[in-house]
This record gives structure tokens, sequence and C-alpha cells, in this order.
């Protein structure tokens, strides 16, 4: 159809169709008179155009959306708009301060230590694939929010980018790849940040946890033992990312950077391990599971 027709069918004006064409969105034929025909296909292209640009997307975001045959670019893309909000949330609560007298140059201070923790966060999501990338990115920004302000922590900080820009690219096996995306599909990042609330709750609440969880975990843990789940493709992730953590610097260099770095992450991992020491009080089985 031509683009009067397109225009109609899409809901685009004329000078956006044409302009979307001319970003090389959309690649209608040409027809012997010069005209462009706009096929269902262009104008399915179209609709999600003006979706995305509703949404804020900017033209190459759509471009890297609209080539992505995965979603994995469109989930990629809804964790960087979290972490944008969060930004967001931190520059207001910055504001709030300044209008009631703050000094400048400390918040000055902050405003550039969130920009350095936000990149942080960004770096992890590109650091590693699918699922794992995002539940890894908003783990760690909640722990970002600290200003490095000792020269301890800003030393750490370097080491984390340095960390981030040399660890080997990672990829799970297509098989589990596809597996855990369609596992995982429907988890975006509201359900990921409420598991993780659940999690941190858990360890800050260990015994609490353990009496109202025991039946569960000990349930969990029979599993965890079991042939079905040593035969699981869980139990294949599980081992290829503690060989990837093992031999990449994650545990000797990335996690003692991120506790130097930020002292709420720190706490947490104190929380973690005495959480760890109760869990195998009561279920010592737990001990050796693979």
């Amino acid at each position: 159809m031509l683009i009067k027709q397109a225009g109609k069918a899409a809901g685009l004006t004329k000078k956006a169709i044409e302009y979307y064409t001319e970003q090389g969105l959309t690649a209608p034929s040409v027809l012997e008179n010069g005209y462009r025909d706009y096929s269902e296909e262009d104008i399915n292209k179209l609709k999600k155009i003006s979706v995305l640009r509703k949404l804020g997307l900017g033209m190459e975001e759509i471009k890297e959306v609209l080539e992505d045959k995965t979603e994995t670019a469109l989930k990629r893309l809804t964790v960087q708009k979290e972490l944008l909000v969060q930004r967001e949330q931190e520059k207001k609560k910055i504001l709030d301060r300044l209008s009631c007298g703050g000094d400048y140059s400390k918040i000055s201070e902050d405003l550039k230590a969130m920009e350095e923790n936000c990149n942080i966060a960004e770096r992890l999501l590109e650091a590693f694939p699918g699922y794992y990338g995002r539940f890894t990115c908003l783990h760690f920004a909640r722990f970002l929010k600290e200003p490095a302000l000792t020269k301890e922590q800003q030393e750490a900080y370097q080491v984390i980018l340095s960390f981030l820009d040399d660890i080997p690219s990672f990829e799970f096996p297509e098989d589990l790849k596809q597996y855990f995306e369609n596992e995982l599909s429907e988890m975006g990042t509201e359900a990921i940040d409420k598991m993780l609330g659940e999690m941190k709750n858990s360890v800050e609440n260990i015994e609490e946890f353990l009496t109202e969880k025991k039946d569960f975990i000990g349930e969990y843990v029979s599993f965890r033992k079991s042939e079905a789940y040593l035969e699981s493709p869980a139990y294949k992730m599980t081992g290829l990312m503690k060989d990837f953590n093992n031999t990449s610097g994650y545990y000797t260099v990335f996690i003692p950077a991120m506790e130097k770095l930020s002292p709420s992450y720190k706490q947490y991992r104190k929380e973690l391990e005495k959480a760890n020491e109760r869990l195998l009080t009561l279920f010592p089985e737990a001990a050796d599971l693979k």
C-alpha cells in the first residue's frame, strides 16, 4: 500500500513514516512510478516502532529490538530503563537536599558517584548473558548507592571496572540458553526485584525464615541430591557458572572489591555467611550439595 494508506493502517503521519524509512527501520519496495509500496510486514514494523517510540526508545535502540529475534535486546533495555528510573529517583532525593540548603560541592560528589555506580551496574548487565545478566545487574545495583569517598573505595571502583573490561565473554551452550530463556521469558524486572527483596529479607531474618520454611528447605535439599536434579539443565547451568566464577576472578577480584566499594554489600555478605552457617546447623547434609 502507498504511504497514505500505510499511515492510516499504522496510525502514523506521512512525515513519521518517511523518517523511519530514511533511518532504515523499514524497507518498502519501490514501484515503477517511484512510489513506495508498504507491505503488511512494513505496517507491522511501523506499529511496533510507534509503540517503542512512545515508550521512549531511541532510533538505535529500536533498530536493535527490530533486528533481534529472541527478545533479548528488549529485556536488556527493560533493565536499563529500570536503572534509569532508579537514577532519577536518586536525583530527586539530591534535588530535595539542594532545595533545603545542601552544599553544592558535596552534592556534586554524590552525583558523580551515582553515575559511576550506575556504570558498574550497566557493565554487569553486559558481562553476563540473558536472565543471569539481568539478575546480576539488579542484584548489585541495590548496593551501588553509596558514594566512593575513601581512597580504598575509589581504588575498588577502578578494580571493578578493570575486571568487567577484562572478563572473558561467557555464553551458555545453545540448548541451555534456549531452555532458560523459555523458562524465564516471563521474568521481568518487577519479578526479579521481588525475588531479590525476598532473598534479602530471608537473609536478614534467618531464624524466622528457617522456622517458616523448614519443611520446604528439607524437601529442596533432598531434591538437590536427587538424580532428577543432577540430570537437569539447572544443575548443568550451576556447574558452568561455578566454573566460570572460579576461573574469571569473580570470587577473588570482583567480590572483594565490591565489599570495599559498598559498605552495605559488605554487611549483606556478613549476614549471608551467618545465614549459611545457621542453615548448615539445621541441615548439615546441605554442605555437600552439588
